[in-house]
């Protein structure tokens, strides 16, 4: 086999639950779905004429969801060229197949209907998950049908060449922390975000009481005309047992400033605490103003976030309702003790 080092390579899935798997490696191709387009040979050469296409065919599909199927489907027909590379990531092995494009898009609805869209491949190798760096995984886990491998295309190409050694742990560490920091942020910027459009002003307040109840206190909000602070909380049942939490919450989007948190330490009597909890941030000489304090906390949207996260198992139906979390185990990396 020749070089591949120029080749652009693509990465395709069998659908959402690997159900063009038998088709592509039995009958040696890939396929995409989209059967009633029909026959997308029969479509002008035209990104514009695709997307006409799909509107027409499916009339409720998003403007931006017009736009990437289209997509998807023009560089199936018409920017894969005999000779590229392919990379189809199995679900029901966990296998990696690398292959070579040796046809031209042709329409077949009789094989199988549901994905009538072809072309023929010659799969090359196969190998294991564990062969690849987590980023390299992580790029061809794309959330599309059919997309292009760029940033560990040669990764991939080196694979076909020669038997590549593993990676080294270092860079697989370094690639795993990057994947495992996307995630985390990408759930924290959805939490955040959910509560400040579902739950701005008072309805905060429970959210901040749900949170408190799963850490072990009694929560309650105070009544609506009382200023600076929203609930009490307390850890014995009657709330008249030291310490006793007075509580302000904020979920707007400006920066709690020391004014708002003196208003707050002002309400405390001898023996009791203070805890402001923010969507937002605390100004600098809020952060000071805490630091003087013995009895105050201030909590703001990353470190509430983080709090959620820790305690969400015992949240009720009501509140796992507004922020739908699924548990995922990731990568713990332990540091070296050399660094």
């Amino acid at each position: 086999m020749g070089s591949v080092s120029d080749q652009t390579m693509w990465g395709i899935h069998a659908g959402r639950t690997g159900d063009a798997e038998t088709l592509f490696l039995s009958k040696k191709c890939i396929a995409l779905g989209w059967h009633q387009m029909g026959d997308l040979s029969a479509i002008k050469a035209d990104r514009d004429a695709y997307k006409a296409r799909v509107g027409q065919v499916y009339a409720g599909k998003k403007k931006g969801a017009i736009a990437n199927n289209a997509g998807q489907l023009f560089r199936f027909v018409h920017e894969m060229e005999i000779g590229d590379l392919v990379v189809y990531p199995s679900k029901r092995d966990r296998q990696i197949n690398l292959g070579r494009v040796t046809g031209n898009y042709f329409y077949d609805p009789k094989t199988e209907p549901g994905y009538p869209n072809v072309r023929a491949v010659e799969w090359l190798r196969t190998l294991p998950r564990t062969h690849f760096t987590q980023g390299a995984l992580y790029e061809i886990g794309s959330a599309i049908s059919l997309f292009q491998v760029k940033n560990y295309a040669d990764e991939f190409r080196s694979a076909l060449e020669v038997k590549s050694l593993p990676v080294a742990a270092t860079q697989q560490d370094e690639t795993v922390a990057a994947v495992v920091e996307d995630i985390e942020e990408t759930t924290k910027d959805f939490v955040l975000k959910r509560l400040s459009q579902e739950v701005k002003g008072a309805p905060f307040e429970g959210v901040v009481v749900q949170l408190l109840e799963c850490m072990g206190y009694h929560a309650r909000l105070t009544r609506p005309n009382e200023p600076s602070v929203d609930i009490i909380a307390h850890k014995d049942h009657l709330g008249i047992e030291p310490p006793i939490i007075k509580v302000q919450v904020k979920s707007g989007d400006s920066t709690v400033s020391d004014k708002d948190v003196s208003a707050l330490y002002g309400k405390l009597s001898n023996g009791e605490y203070g805890l402001f909890v923010t969507l937002s941030t605390f100004s600098p000489q809020s952060r000071n103003f805490e630091q003087s304090k013995s009895n105050l906390r201030l909590i703001d949207g990353d470190e509430f976030v983080q709090l959620i996260f820790v305690h969400y198992d015992r949240f009720d139906a009501r509140y796992k309702g507004l922020l739908p979390l699924r548990r995922v185990y990731v990568p713990e990396l332990i540091a070296n003790d050399d660094e």
